[in-house]
């Protein structure tokens, strides 16, 4: 076997490997312990409606109400994912594409398969009446 091909069959076999586990670190359970306290104000609406749906798709590593699970994701009751840094259009795109780690040391969000724009709609409505409920404005 030609020893250059030989060669880039390692390379490819540890890059696909560490690409999978680089991919992976998203996705771990976590402790379910909070990062953030939370006040929860009544809900009502789209926000109401957005909880069910965050519970479903989003609490496994945001944690219950947004408070974040620690090993697992970050919380969204958090000051830097206020609007006037992570924009509404920062939610869509996370939802759809997955995010690049760059606050936490989480790893990598994979996309939300399943969540549907309108979702996204609804879990920011409850995303937002939380983080307003919270002082972050």
């Amino acid at each position: 076997m030609n020893i250059r091909i030989a060669i880039a069959a390692v390379a490819l076999v540890v890059a696909v490997v560490g690409l999978r586990y680089y991919m992976s670190r998203g996705e771990s359970e976590g402790t379910g312990k909070p990062l953030a306290q939370v006040t929860v104000p009544p809900l009502s609406g789209e926000a109401k409606e957005g909880e069910a749906l965050f519970n479903a798709n989003c609490a496994k590593c945001h944690g219950e109400n947004a408070a974040g699970n620690e090993g697992a994701g970050p919380p969204l009751v958090h000051v830097i994912y206020q609007p006037g840094h992570h924009s509404d259009a920062a939610f869509y795109l996370a939802a759809r594409n997955g995010a690049i780690a760059h606050h936490w040391s989480f790893g990598n969000m994979p996309p939300a398969e399943g969540v549907t724009d309108d979702d996204v709609t609804k879990i920011l409505a409850y995303v937002r009446t939380l983080q307003r409920a919270n002082g972050i404005n």
